[in-house]
């Protein structure tokens, strides 16, 4: 429950609001700010959440970051497709913070991910979940999150009002492939820095079904998702 509440519930309530209201908020002239805000939140969240040692604060951060960017899609006069990347993150961010929860508890505890390696010779199925979860989240191809994220980007290259706004989205864009490979990295590297505990395994079953029940949307929900907002009507800030 608490993983669905803070993925998708809690944190984004704001965000929904704001996609009721934002053709208002176009309207007024007050897309900039949303755009600058997504602009500096995507930026300061990607590069904090590079160098944190903490996983649960490496989460956290990239919550924040995606929070940043549907900030910035709102910005651009998009309310649509920044609640296709709400719904789409969704799906994968609710399976991060349950794996994420499984991981801790399996190795005692431990979040610093300098302690956390080897969980590559032990925890094989949640190191199979979080490659899924970090895939979908770096936007690779007919994942869950490429659906949304591709169609955000292209309104930075179609509609996108300066050059600037073009080169920081790209780069913090890139700032998610580098913190979500060292997250996956230092929890599943071969090498193991703190000691080795004989029961230390994947979760038990129960939780392994619910992880089952969410990887499906979060592998196909964007196409199904993509389908039916084919029709939905998109507005570029000029």
């Amino acid at each position: 429950m608490s993983a669905l509440v803070h993925s998708s519930t809690l944190v984004t309530a704001g965000v929904y609001l704001l996609v009721r209201i934002n053709y208002l908020i176009v309207l007024r002239g007050w897309g900039y700010v949303l755009l600058g805000l997504g602009l500096l939140t995507i930026t300061i969240a990607g590069a904090a959440a590079i160098f944190e040692l903490d996983i649960k604060k490496v989460i956290a951060l990239s919550t924040l970051r995606q929070l940043g960017v549907m900030f910035f899609s709102l910005g651009l006069g998009q309310p649509f497709i920044a609640f296709f990347h709400l719904i789409s993150h969704a799906y994968f961010k609710a399976i991060l913070f349950i794996a994420a929860g499984a991981i801790i508890h399996r190795v005692k505890d431990y979040q610093d991910l300098r302690k956390i390696g080897g969980g590559a010779y032990s925890l094989i199925r949640l190191g199979v979940v979080c490659l899924v979860r970090n895939l979908s989240l770096c936007g690779m191809p007919f994942i869950s999150g490429f659906y949304s994220k591709d169609l955000i980007l292209e309104g930075i290259i179609i509609g996108g009002p300066r050059l600037f706004v073009f080169r920081v989205g790209m780069l913090a864009t890139g700032l998610t492939v580098v913190y979500s490979c060292r997250l996956t990295l230092g929890i599943f590297s071969i090498f193991r820095g703190r000691e080795a505990f004989r029961r230390e395994a994947d979760g038990d079953s129960f939780m392994m079904f619910g992880i089952r029940v969410l990887i499906i949307p979060a592998i196909s929900g964007g196409w199904w998702l993509r389908g039916l907002m084919r029709r939905a009507p998109l507005i570029y800030m000029g």
